[in-house]
């Protein structure tokens, strides 16, 4: 049986990533989330996670007490050696999700930063910066691009893959951003959105009532928040 640990669904778009392919594949799984601490979260975070840092799954298969795979990539990867469907099926289609899955991981700070995901709130954006507007020309010229290479509605093809749960909190940040996009990716945010796996972790998000410091003051700096939906205390 797997574990996985991940944090506050709000916020956590590191967590978003396994947990939402693993639901959409029906790979059974347990929850464990460990909300986000104040500051560093090592002391808090490593006693299971070798990292410090959620997402952390946890294969109570293979030993008694478990063996530990981190980081959302890692997690990916293990996942797809033991079911089917993680990535694509035809070659060409699996090592295009693979880059495109990657580049998610590595790049995009810019977004990273000006956007915070926090699936509650909807934000007005301050300007942005150039760096910004490069990284949401690239999302829509990949997302375009997969969509015209392999037929749609998914981005490697007609099926959902880890590829979709990669960009999965982009989904979140143009939500609560208002961020647009051009050609067929104009819809693909919207086709996430509406997955069972991801409107069950919206849900879950909207009733948190702790909130964390350090991401609410992230999200201030983004813009003005013209609308809150989560529970409050």
């Amino acid at each position: 049986m797997y574990l996985l640990h991940i944090a506050n669904k709000n916020y956590s778009s590191w967590s978003l990533r396994p947990w939402v392919l693993m639901r959409e594949l029906d790979i059974p799984f347990e929850e464990r989330l460990t909300p986000f601490p104040a500051g560093s979260s090592w002391d808090l975070y490593r006693p299971f996670s070798p990292s410090g840092r959620v997402p952390c799954l946890i294969d109570n298969s293979l030993v008694d007490d478990g063996w530990a795979v981190w980081d959302s990539l890692g997690i990916v990867e293990y996942m797809a050696e033991r079911h089917h469907g993680v990535w694509p099926v035809e070659a060409k289609a699996r090592a295009w999700a693979r880059s495109a899955a990657a580049e998610m991981h590595s790049s995009f700070t810019a977004l990273r930063d000006a956007c915070p995901m926090s699936c509650g709130v909807r934000i007005k954006p301050f300007p942005m910066s150039d760096a910004l507007k490069q990284d949401l020309f690239r999302l829509g010229d990949l997302w375009n691009d997969g969509l015209a290479r392999f037929g749609g509605p998914f981005l490697a093809g007609a099926h959902f893959t880890a590829v979709d749960a990669f960009f999965a909190p982009v989904a979140f940040r143009a939500q609560s951003y208002g961020l647009t996009f051009e050609g067929a990716a104009a819809a693909y945010p919207a086709q996430l959105l509406n997955l069972p796996a991801m409107r069950e972790w919206y849900a879950a998000g909207l009733a948190e009532t702790w909130r964390d410091p350090d991401h609410e003051a992230e999200i201030h700096a983004a813009g003005t928040i013209i609308e809150d939906l989560r529970a409050t205390a």
